[in-house]
């Protein structure tokens, strides 16, 4: 049966869309949220006048840049007839996407190398040359590494031999499904190359498969317990909270690979927060609402299960944020049910914010406000590309080569696929987020209000296990590290030799390893804490699974799944992960 359309919600609709047309036609902020969000048109006239102001530093780089570009001319052309000098600009030897012989030994492509090279120098010897305020700052660094990136001769048909020699081996079908998934990427993709093939990995299956139930499901989150794994638990019972701006199954990936199965099978009753992708219905939710509805339910539902006093919580990225102002937010009630807190890859003191400073200024949220206005949320796709383009590189442009230039597939790989499902954001908690604290540093600052109280890091005298990852892009551990000195109890720092996410799937491996201190006080500085740190050759889930231990209880059986209260409603993974 074919359903036809009303007529009349088709006119509601057209006449919607053309008042908001004409709305953001008349409202500056609109227009400039559409055409620049990022506000980078500020500091690129920042640049300009400081060029403008100071020439002749200009001057002589572009020289320097035109003498170069002669030498590597020189050198490119002594290849031609069998020499071997090098150029100008000296070329690292590990880069992989340069691993073809043909970087070396064509002087075609050598010659593009070393003409990228220089230009590389010269584009940030130019930009550090200006004096810029601290945003404007940032945000030119930010684009001369797109620039850089972007303009590799790796990434385009007419310098990549890799891409020529496969068209060749293939009689043309690699440059046909290329551009097959070009037109496919640009149509369906928003013009950004896939990094993983849908259907690959199911959630429930593949992802997020340890054994659980849904035991309790509010309008934001749904609460998994899972399927104890060993004959006794502790009785002290683990929390995780993970980040609503992903879906919680980074922390239950894959078998062998899940923070969750290594809990499970190390002894403790374990509870997820799996938290609802949301949609315009929550366009007024803020962070109080999270809070309540999100750690602080879950703890209410966890201690009526297990019947425990205490409650063990770990917590990641955003959702380590939270936890540790609901562990504040606690003890201004004079609640101590937190037992331990653990935090990953978390920041506290938003002063250094890393790469993310870029979009966290006071005129970039401003556009972003005007953005999510329409619709009363952040749409997915824009947190995803803010995250890709932190790591253009290996998100972007390698997915660029492979896919469009190759005509491959994209590899499967189970943390790709986890990142391509991602969620939106709530306008108001978005808001308040970046506000609070990005822009106003408010936690560390004891001036952050939840739900009534005043949040003091200090009186979180738990316990504490920080970790952090040493190539974070995210939560950069300078500052995650900033930021846990601002908790008043004991605190055990971890530093892990991967990224932000690599930083919580993290089982052991060979090539594991660890820095670790504890104590009430720990150095001012995070590079004397790393100076003073003993390394140990192991992942951090290894250190963590005694810690942890210590601080659970004695062993008992385990208790049942779910209770009168909170009935099982369905099986894990639940029905809000696989929300759209």
């Amino acid at each position: 049966m074919t359903r036809t359309s009303d007529p009349t919600s088709t006119l509601q609709r057209t006449a919607s869309g053309v008042v908001d047309g004409v709305r953001d036609l008349l409202d500056p902020g609109a227009l400039a949220a559409r055409i620049d969000p990022v506000a980078f048109g500020g500091a690129l006239g920042d640049v300009a006048k400081g060029l403008l102001s100071h020439p002749l530093p200009v001057a002589r780089r572009t020289a320097g840049l035109a003498a170069g570009s002669g030498r590597a001319a020189l050198a490119a052309l002594a290849r031609s007839v069998g020499g071997h000098g090098a150029g100008p600009a000296p070329l690292p030897d590990k880069d992989r996407r340069y691993a073809d012989p043909a970087w070396e030994g064509n002087a075609y492509y050598y010659l593009l190398r070393q003409q990228h090279a220089l230009f590389a120098e010269y584009l940030a010897a130019v930009a550090q040359g200006v004096e810029l305020p601290p945003v404007s700052r940032r945000k030119i660094d930010f684009l001369v590494q797109q620039a850089v990136e972007a303009t590799s001769p790796v990434n385009w048909p007419w310098s990549n031999p890799t891409m020529v020699k496969k068209a060749f081996e293939t009689g043309g079908q690699s440059l046909f499904r290329g551009g097959r998934n070009l037109l496919r990427d640009v149509v369906g993709g928003g013009g950004m190359p896939r990094q993983t093939t849908p259907g690959e990995f199911e959630v429930g299956k593949d992802l997020a498969a340890t054994p659980g139930v849904v035991v309790h499901r509010n309008r934001l989150m749904e609460l998994i317990q899972y399927k104890p794994q060993t004959e006794q638990v502790h009785e002290i019972p683990l929390l995780l909270s993970p980040p609503w701006i992903n879906k919680y199954y980074i922390m239950d990936l894959a078998p062998q690979k899940s923070l969750v199965e290594w809990a499970v099978q190390h002894g403790h009753t374990v509870f997820v927060i799996s938290y609802r992708n949301p949609d315009e219905s929550m366009r007024d939710v803020v962070m109080a609402d999270y809070m309540q509805d999100g750690p602080l339910a879950a703890l209410d539902v966890v201690q009526d299960i297990t019947g425990s006093d205490k409650v063990n919580v770990a917590a990641l990225c955003l959702g380590g944020t939270l936890a540790a102002a609901t562990a504040a937010w606690l003890a201004a009630r004079g609640d101590q049910r937190i037992n331990s807190i653990t935090l990953m890859n978390t920041l506290l003191d938003f002063s250094e914010p890393g790469r993310l400073g870029v979009f966290t200024d006071e005129t970039t949220v401003n556009r972003l406000e005007h953005t999510m206005r329409r619709t009363g949320y952040l749409p997915a796709s824009s947190m995803k590309t803010t995250f890709d383009l932190l790591r253009a590189t290996d998100l972007v442009w390698n997915y660029v080569i492979n896919d469009w230039l190759l005509g491959e597939e994209p590899a499967p790989f189970d943390m790709l696929a986890w990142n391509a499902d991602s969620t939106r954001m709530p306008a108001a908690m978005q808001t308040e987020y970046l506000r609070n604290l990005y822009l106003d540093n408010q936690l560390v600052e004891g001036k952050m209000e939840l739900a009534g109280e005043r949040l003091d890091l200090g009186a979180v005298t738990q316990d504490a296990y920080v970790v952090s990852a040493e190539a974070d892009h995210i939560a950069p551990w300078r500052s995650v590290y900033k930021g846990l000195r601002h908790l008043g109890g004991t605190v055990r720092f971890v530093l892990s030799n991967s990224g932000h996410i690599a930083g919580v799937v993290n089982p052991p491996s060979p090539k594991s390893k660890h820095w670790f201190g504890e104590g009430a006080d720990l150095p001012e500085s995070a590079d004397d804490w790393r100076d003073d740190a003993g390394e140990h050759r192991a992942s951090w889930w290894e250190d963590w699974s005694p810690w942890i231990g210590e601080r659970a209880g004695e062993k008992t059986d385990p208790p049942r799944l779910g209770s009168d209260s909170y009935p099982v409603l369905q099986a894990a993974p639940g029905s809000y992960v696989l929300g759209t």
